[in-house]
């Protein structure tokens, strides 16, 4: 069993920047890949990042966030983390980490077996 609390959304201005953080419960979080989603009012939660197990790497990310985002792990802190810069109003949604008992990072929302709470992002104009 894997518990995951997201932290560091807020409101930031349309070229700011945000870091999430994911902590997460337990001792074996270097087994898990790590992944970033995010659903926005009225639309389905779609992926942002995802990052593999143990030492990081591959690393994958959604055309719309790539050279934006950056996603990264400390396994030694048990935290996955989202670097967001050069936001846009579009990316304005709750944003969710999720762990998969896998070795390699996916895409899919129903890979995932453990989710967070969500953290709000809010990017004015």
């Amino acid at each position: 069993q894997v518990q995951l609390v997201e932290s560091g959304g807020g409101l930031v201005q349309t070229g700011g920047s945000l870091r999430l953080s994911c902590a997460a419960s337990g001792r074996t979080f270097r087994r898990y890949a790590m992944g970033w989603f995010r659903q926005a009012p009225g639309k389905e939660r779609e992926f942002v990042a995802a990052i593999s197990w143990s030492d990081g790497r591959p690393i994958i990310y959604a055309d719309s966030v790539k050279g934006r985002f950056t996603i990264s792990r400390d396994n030694a802190k048990n935290t996955a983390y989202l670097q967001m810069n050069s936001l846009k109003p579009q990316d304005t949604a709750v944003y969710y980490c999720a762990a998969d008992d896998a070795v390699a990072p996916s895409r899919a929302p129903y890979e995932y077996d453990y989710w967070g709470q969500g953290t709000q992002v809010t990017v004015s104009s």
